[in-house]
């Protein structure tokens, strides 16, 4: 194996998009390291320390982040130790935890009902802008997509009379069908045709959310308006788990359905991987977080261990 670290690191970041793996922070750190190592003067096989000194190097205030930015590199080391048989890969944990996830905020339904209102009265005054974003909160909040997901759709993709929604865009770049709920239809096809009066018949390919001023409304257009009505609305960190983001409306969903489930007396686990379908996730362990990072969910597993331990001989009486 010759040539710089950065034309290896390049050759493996094409190869893994090959394959179907998408992740610009990790391609962002393993590039960092090959600029890092080149440098430095150092080739292949990499040593341990070296890796060790790149993840040390950072500016950020968080503790975390050298054991993140170690963490991100190992699928690169262990390629590159593969085909040397000398490359040192970090053990996980060599430079302490990763991460320590703040649980989100699950949204009671009067902040979500709140939210939608700030949103329709947004400006221009009777214009689709407002429309859009009570449509696109709304729709993140009854889903649970992520916002990415949702600026992405195209009109093509919203297909109120079967009740779908395609998503193309998610995570890594899987794709998935999205069943609607009946209630959702409404709004969605209400939006659909206001949009139309105004801009006339939209081709399959184009946004399917847009504003007065723009055919599509980008991540940070959407999250910059998100927090001027936060702000509007007073919400702070203040008696919350976090500040409130557009993301904890995915959050939420997840939390009330599995509350709703508990209600109802369904068999939770053997429905949860069907949700973890639902959401996208790859993992069942990204939805099992939930289950011990929200209190709302912890309350629940503490009342069931309490049935269980009542109906065990000898248990608490």
């Amino acid at each position: 194996m010759s040539g710089s670290m950065a034309a290896l690191a390049g050759e493996f970041i094409a190869m893994r998009r090959s394959l179907g793996y998408r992740s610009r922070s990790q391609d962002n750190a393993i590039r960092s390291l090959a600029r890092y190592l080149d440098g430095a003067g150092i080739g292949v096989p990499v040593p341990v320390q070296a890796s060790v000194d790149w993840a040390a190097s950072t500016t950020s205030a968080d503790p975390r982040n050298p054991a993140r930015k170690l963490m991100a590199v190992r699928v690169f080391l262990r390629h590159l130790a593969a085909a040397d048989g000398a490359t040192g890969v970090p053990p996980p944990g060599l430079l302490g935890p990763t991460l320590r996830r703040t649980p989100p905020h699950v949204y009671s339904a009067g902040e979500i009902t709140g939210l939608l209102e700030a949103a329709a009265g947004l400006a221009p005054s009777g214009g689709l802008r407002p429309h859009s974003y009570a449509t696109l909160f709304a729709l993140i909040a009854s889903t649970g997509m992520r916002i990415g997901e949702t600026l992405a759709l195209a009109c093509a993709d919203v297909d109120v009379e079967q009740g779908v929604i395609t998503v193309r865009a998610g995570k890594r770049d899987r794709m998935r069908i999205i069943p609607l709920h009946p209630t959702a239809l409404g709004p969605l096809s209400e939006y659909a045709a206001d949009r139309a009066s105004r801009f006339g018949t939209p081709a399959g390919s184009d946004m399917f959310f847009r504003t007065d001023a723009s055919d599509k409304i980008s991540d940070r257009a959407a999250n910059s308006t998100f927090t001027n009505l936060r702000t509007q609305l007073g919400w702070t960190s203040e008696g919350r788990a976090r500040l409130p983001r557009v993301h904890d409306l995915r959050h939420s969903m997840v939390v009330r359905r599995i509350q709703q489930w508990h209600a109802e007396g369904a068999d939770v686990n053997a429905r949860l991987p069907v949700l973890a379908t639902y959401l996208g996730h790859q993992e069942m362990r990204d939805l099992y977080w939930y289950l011990s990072a929200v209190p709302e969910l912890m309350s629940i597993i503490a009342r069931r261990f309490e049935d269980f331990a009542a109906d065990v001989p000898g248990g608490a009486s």
